[in-house]
């Protein structure tokens, strides 16, 4: 082989080796009302955005009752072309204190929502449940229950992973999300940081590079309004009319600051650089796509 031929295909080989996959873009529609605006559809397009992470309804227990739908998404516009739909069911710890039974009645209600709004090529489905130690075999009954179903259909079953979890075993899924918000307690008024904290991220991070599952990561643009009264904790404020606001009250507004979101970004690529190869941002309000620059987002979506 002619020298000079030899050493561009070193060169060549070694730039192919160094290359890092592409993250694939994705966020999580976490809203009650699905609404297709045109902010939304500019930052699609700006950011390449290939997935939507969209949560259809809760599943929760109230008043001894069996477990059951609640807060249903409505769909005012039609899904996006283009992007990958991923339908999330949010499950409340509650529904795990007994042996599940509606694992088959969570997949027909996804499945006739797909249907009923035109959500076509389905790949993923995810469940969101911050399972404990008390019910984890009960949970783990019911992933294994719902993944046999979606299976058949050659759909792959995700589920979130919070920090606090790492720790224990692994779901029975194809993937998991670790959940990289919410990390600190919204309840003390001096802590600044319960939505995202590299100092306790560093904390349980440890497992993290031995993980059996394959995991990609989430991060957070929101915000929390949190209320205290007489310097206890009273709430957080979704709505305006939620609480009744004394003028001796505080508002605490929390919310997660770019140094420390690229902060965490650097600790994940030391430990688990493979859990970028997909970053969510939760969640996609307008005001949470209008936090950043277009530029800035590049960054989040490129660390």
């Amino acid at each position: 082989m002619p020298f000079a031929l030899l050493v561009a295909l070193v060169l060549l080989l070694g730039a192919c080796s160094g290359q890092r996959q592409k993250p694939v873009r994705a966020l999580y529609y976490w809203s009650t009302t699905f609404v297709n605006d045109s902010l939304k559809r500019q930052f699609y397009k700006a950011h390449n955005v290939q997935r939507l992470y969209i949560r259809y309804f809760d599943v929760v227990k109230k008043n001894g009752q069996e477990p059951l739908p609640n807060a249903t998404i409505t769909f005012n516009d039609s899904v996006p072309q283009g992007i990958e739909v991923v339908p999330t069911v949010f499950i409340t710890n509650d529904c795990m204190r007994q042996p599940p039974q509606f694992a088959k009645q969570l997949w027909q209600r996804i499945r006739q929502m797909n249907e009923t709004h035109g959500v076509k090529n389905v790949k993923e489905i995810q469940i969101d449940c911050d399972w404990s130690k008390q019910t984890q075999d009960i949970y783990f009954q019911f992933l294994r229950q719902l993944h046999q179903l979606v299976a058949k259909e050659g759909i792959k079953l995700s589920a979130t992973i919070r920090l606090h979890q790492l720790g224990m075993q692994a779901p029975p899924v194809d993937k998991g999300t670790l959940m990289l918000y919410n990390t600190g307690d919204f309840r003390q008024l001096a802590y600044q940081k319960p939505i995202l904290d590299p100092d306790v991220v560093r904390r349980y991070i440890g497992p993290l590079r031995s993980y059996s599952l394959p995991l990609n990561t989430a991060y957070p643009l929101f915000r929390v309004r949190a209320l205290f009264r007489n310097g206890k904790f009273v709430g957080l404020i979704h709505t305006k009319d939620e609480y009744p606001v004394l003028p001796t009250d505080t508002i605490a507004v929390r919310e997660t600051t770019l140094a420390d979101l690229q902060s965490v970004q650097r600790l994940i690529n030391e430990q688990h650089p493979e859990a970028h190869n997909e970053i969510i941002l939760y969640d996609i309000s307008n005001r949470n796509l209008t936090k950043y620059s277009s530029s800035t987002y590049e960054k989040i979506y490129n660390p």
